[in-house]
């Protein structure tokens, strides 16, 4: 790698793979290109060849869409697959010709053998290229396979089969004993995993252990999962913290909240209190939404028109 690209180490966003693209288009080499985005050009190359597409299909104008020899134009041979019965057509447009002639030379085309290894940029027409298998460079579709690949690479366990076998070999005897998976990655460490691994293990059926040999853990209730919050846009929260409303005027404020119904209804009562008057104002809603609860105040604010409902919810 060049000492004098400042590399930062991370990988390529769909940015970065657009201007790939439209350099590609525009004929840059990949030292252009990798100098222009502060990568190596190996990295560029090894883009281009992992995430190309190969979905153009050519217009053929020979009358054998099958046949890709470079020889099919001036070529008169016959009975090429040596049949008992003789055949007066010619092989170039049989569609076994590619596959029994022996003098069979596949087209090819320098720009896909070698840099930049895509169409993009070729002044040839497409319809007027004859070559079988055309590649493309599109940024889209080489961030989707990124994400693609980026997530299946974390699916799965980090074991190899006869890892495996040799883990179930320590780990299901001692089960049937009566050992909980804590006693037996203490006294096992050559195991190399912690408990939680091996909870998952057995979870995700790695093992021939099951959940069902544990004697305490079909016990227990599973866990609410409290760790994703419910809202995630926290810009709702800016200027709506405790903190905020401390600072304001305790006389001329009105509290909001939604209680929410039982299990199985989307329905829910929004209420206003007005400490100052100690006026409690509830309505039902069909669903607790941020746009159901904007039709409330709406037509509260159409109830007792623009200046009365201001003076009353204030903040």
């Amino acid at each position: 790698m060049s000492n004098l690209i400042p590399v930062n180490q991370k990988h390529l966003t769909l940015d970065e793979r657009k201007i790939i693209e439209d350099s590609l288009n525009e004929g840059l080499s990949f030292k252009e290109i990798a100098k222009y985005l502060c990568k190596d050009p190996t990295t560029i190359s090894k883009e281009i060849r992992l995430h190309r597409v190969d979905d153009i299909q050519p217009k053929r104008i020979f009358n054998n869409p099958h046949n890709f020899c470079t020889r099919r134009f001036r070529c008169k041979r016959t009975n090429v697959c040596e049949k008992i019965i003789l055949c007066d057509i010619k092989c170039s447009s049989c569609n076994k010709c590619n596959q029994v002639c022996k003098s069979f030379v596949k087209e090819s085309c320098l720009r896909l053998d070698r840099a930049p290894y895509v169409c993009n940029g070729c002044d040839k027409p497409l319809h007027r290229c004859s070559v079988p298998h055309k590649y493309r460079y599109d940024a889209v579709f080489a961030q989707r396979k990124y994400e693609e690949l980026r997530t299946s690479s974390r699916i799965g366990v980090n074991l190899t089969k006869h890892q495996a076998l040799q883990m179930n070999a320590v780990v299901a005897p001692l089960i049937e004993q009566g050992q909980s998976p804590y006693v037996i990655v203490t006294n096992h460490p050559e195991l190399g995993i912690s408990v939680k691994t091996l909870y998952n293990y057995i979870e995700q059926g790695v093992l021939l252990t099951r959940n069902i040999d544990l004697k305490r853990k079909v016990k227990f209730k599973l866990r609410k999962d409290d760790s994703k919050p419910s809202i995630k846009n926290r810009e709702v929260f800016v200027g709506r913290t405790y903190a905020d409303f401390k600072q304001l005027n305790p006389d001329y404020f009105c509290e909001m909240d939604t209680v929410i119904s039982a299990k199985g209804s989307n329905k829910c009562i929004l209420t206003f209190y007005i400490p100052e008057t100690q006026l409690f104002i509830a309505r039902l809603l069909n669903r607790c939404t941020e746009g159901a609860v904007k039709v409330a105040i709406n037509e509260l604010e159409r109830a007792l028109g623009t200046y009365d409902f201001l003076s009353v919810f204030n903040t």
